[in-house]
C-alpha cells in the first residue's frame, strides 16, 4: 500500500515533495497564507508525516488561488500550487467534503466553464455558481455595479485552441 507521500507524488509527476528543505520561501510569499488554516509549508510538511485526513479536509487546499508565487520563490521548484489542484482533485474523489460552504460548487462551475470556453467568462460561471448554490441574490447589487462599469462582458472569450483544453480535460479524466 502506497503512503500519502508517494500518491501525491504519482500524482504531481514533477519534483517530488520531499525536496522541499522547509525554507517557507513559499508561505512568505502566499498572498493567502495569513487565511489558510495551515500555510503551505505546513501542508507540505504534514504530507511528508501521512496526515492525509488533516490536509485533504484542511480549507487551505480550498484557498489556494494557483498565483504561483510559491513556486517562483521555490529554490527547488516544489510546485505547490500543482500540488493543491492535486489535493482538490484527491478530496473530490476521495468523497471528503470542504469545510467551507459552496466551495465545491464554485470549484464545479469554474472548470466547467474552462472545459466549455477554455477560458472564464466571469457572467455565466457566477450564474451556473449561483443556480447550484441556490444563493441567487446576495451579491446582485455588486453584480450590477460591475456589469454597468463594463467588468462582466456580455460575449464569453473563448480560447483559440480548444482541442488543447478537450485533451486536458481527458488526460486528466475530469468530465
Amino acid at each position: 500500500m502506497k503512503t500519502f507521500l508517494e500518491e501525491v507524488n504519482e500524482k504531481i509527476k514533477g519534483v517530488p515533495i520531499q525536496r522541499c528543505y522547509h525554507c517557507r520561501k513559499c508561505t512568505a510569499g502566499c498572498p493567502l497564507s495569513f487565511a489558510m488554516e495551515y500555510n503551505p509549508n505546513r501542508i507540505i510538511k504534514m504530507i511528508q508525516i501521512g496526515k492525509r485526513d488533516e490536509v485533504l479536509k484542511s480549507s487551505t487546499i480550498w484557498l489556494c488561488v494557483s498565483c504561483e508565487t510559491c513556486i517562483t520563490r521555490c529554490p527547488n521548484e516544489v510546485d505547490i500550487a500543482r500540488l493543491m489542484d492535486i489535493l482538490r482533485q484527491m478530496t473530490i474523489e476521495s468523497g471528503i467534503g470542504a469545510k467551507e460552504k459552496n466551495v465545491l460548487k464554485f470549484h464545479e462551475a469554474f472548470l466547467s466553464n474552462i472545459k466549455l470556453w477554455g477560458r472564464i467568462n466571469e457572467p455565466l460561471m457566477m450564474a451556473q455558481y449561483k443556480l447550484k448554490s441556490g444563493d441567487l441574490f446576495s451579491d446582485m447589487a455588486m453584480g450590477i455595479d460591475m456589469f454597468k462599469k463594463g467588468k462582466l462582458p456580455l460575449l464569453p472569450p473563448r480560447t483559440k485552441d480548444m482541442r488543447t483544453v478537450k485533451r486536458i480535460f481527458e488526460k486528466t479524466k475530469h468530465s
